[in-house]
């Protein structure tokens, strides 16, 4: 792991950068609350509201609210380091609230109120701390391990939170789960900023700036390179879901599994390598690679084959929003790129959101096959109007822009 290959940088170089280790260990630490939070805030509910029906819909909006709300949350971060905080405070008490309510089995619109506001102000450190390593990090090759280092960080923190979230369940009580995820939001947040106090002046930058900055959506490219992105999550959802229905929940839960390997495979393998091409259509590449992983269980109707094909996609799309930040990096100015980050991070949630709902009713209507065969489809029709959309794009992504 510490030797890279083709060019590339290593993994143990880039935690060797000056202040990388402590701002990445307090960003991990204010990441974990995010993968434990899904069971233990949907149990809690259940709990307090006495109904799976009035859980589920709340948890859906409180997911709704972080999606949709973090390019803004971003923005306000990006402007303002201290709203930095202010948001982890908020969204703390919060948490803290949610839990009491539950707890104590207040009306079920005020536990729902408070699932929604809740979900309204996460504060945004994962695409904070990747406009934090474009600082940090002196050249490209640099920049692309940092990247796909934290980009495997954080995948493997949202594969393995739901296990450690239920079993801290099953131990104590969804409400105090929810009082647990609290705690650890001030202290990763605390030592985040606290890391973010003792970094130079010019690290600190890349975590405030001026107002008058356009958004990212306006800027020629970025809006084509959050179609795969979008496409790529409403795939996993999609075939999920088809996974279930046809072969069930344990099958299910074996198969994903191989996802979130494979996503951690290929994340740190890309970014080891030199990689040959058009940075600006590189995204393409895992992004078409995965229509045709996805295609596999369609053509071949067996619970092996949906492993293998999720497997392979999991190394493609690690690799794809591995690219996609790199092109962040790219083609929006400073000033901009943790609201371009947190845009990245809301194509994918929302994408998810689309999937399973398109999932559903593809399985009740016409069963798991027709779900697969979709699955490759929707990533291969994002993917061709991404490239269509990116065909001229390739010499301004390959200058930086400041």
């Amino acid at each position: 792991m510490a030797r890279p290959a083709r060019g590339g940088a290593s993994y143990r170089a880039v935690l060797a950068l000056p202040h990388a280790r402590n701002l990445f260990a307090a960003a991990m630490l204010a990441r974990l609350c995010y993968g434990l939070l899904g069971l233990p805030l949907l149990l809690a509910l259940q709990q307090g509201t006495g109904s799976y029906a009035v859980a589920g819909t709340a948890t859906g909006l409180s997911g709704l609210a972080t999606a949709l709300l973090g390019p803004l949350r971003a923005r306000w971060v990006e402007r303002r380091p201290p709203l930095l905080m202010v948001l982890a405070c908020c969204y703390a008490l919060l948490l803290t609230a949610l839990a009491v309510a539950c707890a104590v089995r207040v009306p079920d619109p005020v536990a729902v109120g408070l699932a929604v506001l809740a979900g309204a102000c996460p504060p945004p450190v994962g695409p904070l701390m990747r406009t934090l390593w474009g600082r940090l990090a002196p050249d490209d090759a640099q920049r692309q391990a940092a990247l796909s280092l934290d980009t495997v960080a954080e995948s493997t923190v949202f594969a393995l939170g739901p296990v450690f979230g239920g079993l801290l369940v099953a131990a104590t009580s969804g409400p105090a789960v929810l009082l647990g995820c609290a705690a650890l939001v001030l202290t990763g947040f605390g030592l985040l900023s606290a890391a973010l106090r003792r970094s130079p002046t010019d690290v600190r930058a890349a975590a405030g700036s001026p107002k008058g900055t356009r958004s990212p959506l306006r800027i020629k490219g970025f809006a084509a390179l959050l179609l795969p992105v979008l496409g790529a999550a409403a795939a996993l959802s999609l075939c999920e879901i088809a996974i279930v229905a046809a072969w069930g929940t344990v099958t299910a839960g074996v198969l994903t599994t191989l996802f979130s390997v494979g996503g951690v495979l290929g994340g740190l393998a890309y970014g080891r390598r030199e990689w040959p091409g058009s940075l600006a259509r590189r995204p393409l590449v895992p992004a078409a690679a995965g229509a045709a992983c996805y295609a596999l269980p369609a053509l071949l109707y067996a619970a092996p084959a949906a492993g293998v094909a999720l497997l392979l996609a999991g190394a493609c799309t690690d690799i794809l929003l591995i690219t996609a930040y790199q092109l962040v990096d790219r083609l929006v100015p400073e000033g901009s790129r943790t609201e371009a980050g947190a845009w990245v991070n809301t194509a994918f949630n929302l994408g998810g959101a689309l999937g399973a709902a398109a999932g559903g009713l593809l399985v009740e209507r016409s069963g798991p096959s027709a779900a697969f065969a979709a699955t490759a489809l929707v990533l291969g029709a994002c993917t061709l109007a991404a490239a269509l959309a990116t065909l001229r794009l390739a010499p301004r992504a390959e200058a930086p822009v400041n």
